[in-house]
């Protein structure tokens, strides 16, 4: 697990809002996903230019997320699919950089890949995306950046199956708020996983979670990847059960943010812009629960 401590804090450890924001950057290489794809497959992808490409890319995220032209200001990020030195992300280390921009702190766990084992294709209407190639130093992974000081950084190793080559994991980290600690968790659930697979891994989060002490805040954040209805209603159903809300509707097709538990969620939304990620950052501003 990796981090830094950038820069001086700009916020004060009492704050009584916060701005938090998850974001699939998917390693900030663009939004075009399946064209990308049918692209490289037929020899025209242009790797030599990807670090710039992708370093353009980050300082266009770092505008979306601080600029509030699309949203408020954040002051948390959750990161998934946050590359460090790949191939397909250019080498560039995508969490730090963008941690850079926004004058943040971070912390960052990795994914790291098997040299020996080839990836499995699974669902092909999923399988477009740019593989981590077996032997590279680099890997995937999830981040948490904050403007608040970032402690308690824990790496959350959450169960998989036939999937090596990317297992699932979560990060969880806690920043000062308003007299308290707030409880961040960032998790990216497996998209090819069956619905009780993925609830699975959200077992392996919330096991933690429960282990707050009780009227400290939390917030779940993540790509929790839930496509059908049926996961969508019982991803909702198992995370309520555990005390957890949030203002969006279950039939958002993937869930992104809002879950919270000790803490209310003022106003959220999704800021719809193109060109990063094949993704929407999405966010919610939170205030303590009142005692």
């Amino acid at each position: 697990m990796t981090g830094d401590r950038l820069a001086s804090v700009e916020i004060a450890g009492r704050a009584s809002r916060l701005v938090i924001a998850t974001y699939n950057i998917r390693y900030a290489v663009g939004s075009h996903l399946i064209g990308g794809s049918l692209l490289r497959r037929v020899g025209l992808s242009r790797p030599g230019r990807r670090a710039q490409f992708v370093g353009d890319n980050i300082a266009k995220a770092a505008r979306i997320l601080s600029d509030g032209a699309r949203m408020p200001r954040a002051d948390i990020v959750a990161l998934q699919e946050a590359d460090r030195g790949t191939i397909r992300a250019g080498g560039q280390h995508v969490a730090r950089g963008l941690a850079e921009a926004l004058r943040m702190s971070y912390v960052r766990a990795g994914t790291p890949t098997p040299s020996d084992v080839e990836p499995k294709p699974r669902r092909w209407w999923l399988d477009f995306e740019e593989r981590i190639r077996l032997g590279e130093e680099g890997d995937t992974g999830v981040a948490i950046l904050s403007r608040l000081p970032l402690r308690d950084a824990a790496r959350i190793e959450l169960p998989w199956s036939e999937c090596p080559w990317r297992p699932r994991l979560a990060l969880a980290a806690t920043v000062p708020f308003a007299g308290r600690r707030l409880h961040v968790f960032n998790a990216h659930i497996d998209t090819h996983a069956s619905v009780e697979g993925q609830l699975e891994q959200h077992r392996g989060v919330l096991a933690r979670a429960d282990t707050v002490s009780d009227g400290e805040p939390v917030v779940l954040l993540g790509d929790f990847n839930t496509l059908f209805p049926k996961s969508r209603a019982q991803m909702r159903q198992l995370l309520e059960a555990h005390g957890f809300t949030t203002p969006m509707p279950t039939g958002t097709t993937t869930w992104r943010a809002g879950l919270v538990r000790c803490a209310r969620v003022l106003r959220w939304g999704v800021a719809h812009v193109r060109g990063v990620s094949d993704h929407w950052p999405v966010w919610a501003e939170i205030e303590p629960e009142r005692a």
